[in-house]
């Protein structure tokens, strides 16, 4: 590869002359050795993990539960479009996880049911928490908790963080499920003591269905999911059963396995939402794997595993089943103008220099008119054309996110600016408008008006981390809504 010749000060130079030949080779091979080294550097931080389809349409349904769209007249609520399980979403390449890049290393979460004894409200030490502080507010909060106790265990779940700091714990007053059920959530306060969270069950009960599938037909029979379920939900069940699949898949399909779904339909008020997905041994009550939903009052809600790990990035990066992904962040070429010709003998002009300009956003390169779904609840803030991005839909989302969604061919005739769209709602079809070179979405995710690159993994958004308010969250959803842990 050419270099540009680079010019010395002269007294350099004569230094150079003066130390001799020997001085200079030695000089070139440590430049050689450290200019290696930063190019193995920079590779190395620019690496990033390939992504797969998710997703396959299936065609409209009518008479769903519940829209997934909310308009300005809440009466023009109508059945909308959803998706399908597809069987190829479920295949993983040997040795490589789903997706690790939001996994919180320093976050877990440990389930179990403590045997009761005559010393129970000293729990928090008996499961190892080292704390006299948590220890002492514990015992002087629970006085009147076990006095209503049922059963011979106290199930539990608890968090712990970096160098097994105390993050939240969850109790109930026993392994029943019912009216009677109570849960208490601790969590460190910031002026470091300790908050107590008191839920009851006959609150939560009313809102909760229970719904089980055979894992056979949720991996390749979607015509029962979809009479069950709202078929809003069925494009949610269909992602998060992709990011929780066990690595044995091959054993589980010849089994009975079963998919145990905790999901609240929802009314006018509020969507319809799984809360819980569970993987089960239907004999043994076995759980493979599982994740939960934690509603958040500032940022989207999101799914997090049994052991505190995110899968809400594969949301937030799949709005649509692509063929590959076309262009990423970076530099494109801008075109040139062609030059003139010269006349009558003159020199001719020289060519202007190649420009580029940064591109942010992902292309994913899929056939005009294949549908477009909205990768997490929120506003319609834009539906309209828009120069480069020609047609193009602008969703608002909680936290100041929104999301791109460029050189569409249509949009869903529903929508209007102002609608309230649930995530998993076909809001639009690919086309190739305004400044496009073929079929393809363009799609961007900014947090505060500024671009974000979604796959990078050096991107950690508080939309996919366990942030401090959100772990006594999740305990106590896998307490509540967990399979019941057995005396």
């Amino acid at each position: 590869m050419k270099k540009n010749a680079s010019y010395m000060p002269y007294w350099f130079n004569n230094a150079i002359q003066i130390i001799g030949l020997s001085l200079i080779a030695l000089i070139s091979l440590l430049a050689f050795d450290a200019v290696s080294s930063a190019q193995a550097q920079s590779a190395s931080q620019t690496n990033k993990a390939s992504k797969t389809p998710q997703v396959k349409q299936k065609a409209v349904t009518q008479g769903s539960k519940q829209s997934g769209i909310k308009f300005k007249d809440s009466s023009l609520n109508q059945s909308s479009k959803s998706m399908s399980l597809n069987p190829e979403l479920f295949k993983r390449i040997e040795g490589e996880h789903t997706y690790d890049g939001g996994a919180n290393l320093d976050y877990r979460v440990q389930r179990g049911c403590l045997r009761r004894s005559f010393n129970e409200d000293n729990l928090p030490s008996n499961i190892g928490i080292e704390d006299r502080k948590l220890n002492d507010f514990f015992r002087a909060q629970t006085k009147g908790f076990f006095d209503r106790m049922r059963g011979n265990c106290i199930p539990y779940a608890l968090a712990l963080g970096s160098r097994n700091r105390f993050e939240s714990l969850s109790i109930m007053n026993g392994p029943l499920q019912d009216a009677k059920t109570e849960i208490w959530t601790f969590t460190p306060s910031a002026a470091g003591s300790f908050l107590i969270q008191q839920d009851y069950l006959k609150d939560e009960s009313k809102r909760f269905t229970e719904i089980e599938f055979r894992l056979s037909d949720v991996l390749y029979d979607p015509k029962k999911v979809g009479d069950k379920l709202p078929v809003e939900l069925i494009w949610e069940l269909n992602s998060v059963i992709k990011q929780i699949y066990p690595e044995e898949n091959n054993a589980l399909e010849s089994t009975n396995s079963l998919v145990r779904l905790i999901v609240d339909f929802g009314d006018k008020e509020h969507w319809a939402q799984i809360w819980a997905v569970e993987i089960i041994d239907p004999s043994s009550k076995e759980v493979f794997s599982s994740a939960f939903w934690v509603e958040r009052s500032d940022i989207p809600g999101g799914f997090y595993t049994a052991t505190g790990e995110s899968i809400e990035r594969t949301f937030w990066t799949n709005p649509l089943s692509y063929r590959r992904i076309s262009r990423g962040v970076g530099s494109v070429r801008t075109s040139n103008k062609k030059v003139a010709s010269a006349k009558n003998g003159a020199v001719p002009a020289a060519a202007p220099k190649q420009r580029y300009r940064a591109h942010m956003g992902i292309d994913y390169a899929a056939p005009i008119g294949t549908p477009i779904f909205s990768v997490a609840t929120g506003k319609v803030a834009h539906l309209g054309y828009s120069g480069a991005f020609g047609n193009l839909i602008i969703l608002e989302h909680p936290g100041n996110y929104r999301t791109y969604y460029a050189h569409l061919s249509n949009y869903n005739v529903e929508l209007e600016v102002g609608n309230e769209v649930r995530r998993g709602l076909e809001i639009g079809y690919v086309g190739s408008t305004g400044r496009s070179t073929g079929p393809h979405l363009h799609f961007e995710l900014r947090k505060d008006g500024v671009y974000v690159d979604p796959y990078s993994l050096k991107t950690q958004l508080d939309l996919w981390n366990m942030r401090d308010g959100d772990s006594g969250l999740l305990t106590r959803e896998i307490l509540l809504l967990g399979t019941p842990i057995n005396n």
